[in-house]
């Protein structure tokens, strides 16, 4: 793959076109054409980058345009929108709500050159063979297609991906451990009166409701056959539960975007609250004390991959592959992990991460030397070590996904009803 992206960077550049006519065809008519191809993609701000469309064009040649948006505005695009894009950057509880639309194309693992390294979350649900798979739309469950043309999830491996895995993590509450001022170790906390209005949840429905089902559960107060999937009358006591705290004030606010959580946690106005690990290492990176906090229930986890559109063909599918197979050869990865993601291919990000980053984002080894994130700014200073721990301690903690139900549509309906109250 590398020798192939090589050649072309250098045939583009050099102009030398006789002599790669001879020994290199189809990488000419490459170089000549792919500086005109631009690819449209999608997402949430979480990983639609401008560092990365900027290295996509420095070292495949080619323009990615990259729109971020909030999750539902991914979903409602996906599904109805078609022809708006090439590459779908999106949840993997989206994928189940837009693949049965037809509107992305299934993508052959054969032309995946770093599949097999892939992490077992993303193939059968299991992180280490000993794995119990969580509750939730766990990434395997919806993976994979029987065929090309399929419309319908698999229920293993098949050689048809719906998307290919780029990005996940474990996800808790962030603190404000200066304003607390003690250990927080349950989800329960979210509703402490002694946080009263100093609270908040994000205001997407599919998430916000696993992070509502953590809390409930810690507090004793519902015992669900299965978080990820509820009845209806699970649904109406977690909305009662929450609309009661939302009534008595608990909530400063709810919110939709990364930056909403950065800006309520940076100044104070929350000190307990739904968070995003990147969202976390950006208040620390203004010098505010902040913490993702490990809790005794375990965590609620996503992950996201690349889909493509089923309009995507020729030369810009080539293209599309060729970005695919370049995003999980390390670069991406080591860039995603410095913010405290997971890379879907840990190894190949290692190339790109130094042995003191590499510990402490994955190894949960103590940092040796101060740890920035991309941007140079400093998250962590000699001595301390990731919250949570290592990568397998954080993911083997996983307790449900991020997740979309059967009562789905009912669930949202009383979600919209929860905000309005």
């Amino acid at each position: 793959m590398s020798k192939i992206r090589y050649s072309r960077r250098s045939i583009l550049k050099s102009g030398g076109a006789a002599v790669a006519a001879s020994a290199l065809p189809a990488p000419m008519i490459w170089a000549q054409e792919i500086k005109d191809i631009t690819l449209r993609q999608f997402g949430t701000g979480v990983s639609n980058l401008n560092e990365v469309g900027q290295k996509v064009k420095e070292e495949l040649g080619f323009t990615l345009e990259m729109t971020a948006l909030d999750s539902d505005s991914v979903t409602q695009r996906a599904a109805t929108q078609p022809g708006s894009f090439d590459i779908a950057d999106i949840e993997y509880w989206i994928c189940k709500k837009v693949w049965p639309t037809g509107n992305l194309q299934a993508m052959d693992v054969s032309k995946i050159k770093n599949y097999d390294k892939i992490v077992g979350i993303f193939k059968d649900g299991k992180l280490t063979p000993e794995s119990v798979v969580a509750q939730g739309t766990a990434p395997h469950t919806v993976g994979f297609v029987e065929s090309e043309g399929s419309t319908s999830f698999a229920s293993e491996e098949t050689n048809w991906m719906t998307l290919i895995p780029t990005i996940y993590n474990a996800d808790t509450l962030g603190i404000r451990p200066d304003l607390i001022k003690r250990p927080i170790s349950n989800w329960s906390e979210l509703l402490n009166p002694e946080f009263k209005g100093k609270a908040s949840i994000l205001d997407i429905s599919s998430i916000g409701i696993m992070d509502m089902a953590m809390v409930c559960e810690s507090m004793g107060e519902i015992a669900y056959g299965d978080k990820g999937n509820m009845t209806r009358n699970e649904i109406d006591q977690t909305f009662a539960i929450f609309t009661e705290a939302k009534r008595a004030g608990q909530f400063r606010a709810f919110w939709k975007t990364f930056d909403e959580s950065v800006n309520l946690m940076a100044s104070g106005e929350v000190v307990i609250q739904s968070m995003w690990s990147p969202a976390i290492t950006a208040v620390k990176s203004r010098g505010i004390p902040c913490v993702y906090q490990p809790l005794e229930e375990g965590y609620r986890s996503w992950g996201g991959g690349i889909g493509l559109s089923k309009a995507l063909t020729g030369m810009e599918l080539d293209a599309a592959y060729e970005y695919i197979n370049w995003y999980l050869d390390g670069w991406v990865g080591g860039f995603l992990m410095r913010q405290g993601y997971y890379s879907a291919v840990p190894e190949t990000s290692k190339n790109y991460m130094s042995a003191n980053e590499w510990g402490y984002w994955f190894e949960g080894k103590e940092a040796v030397e101060p740890i920035a994130n991309p941007f140079g700014d400093v998250m962590a200073q000699p001595g301390e070590v990731r919250d949570g721990g290592s990568f397998y301690e954080r993911m083997g903690e996983v307790a449900c996904w991020n997740a979309v139900m059967d009562e789905n549509q009912y669930m949202v309906r009383k979600w919209n009803e929860f905000i309005a109250a």
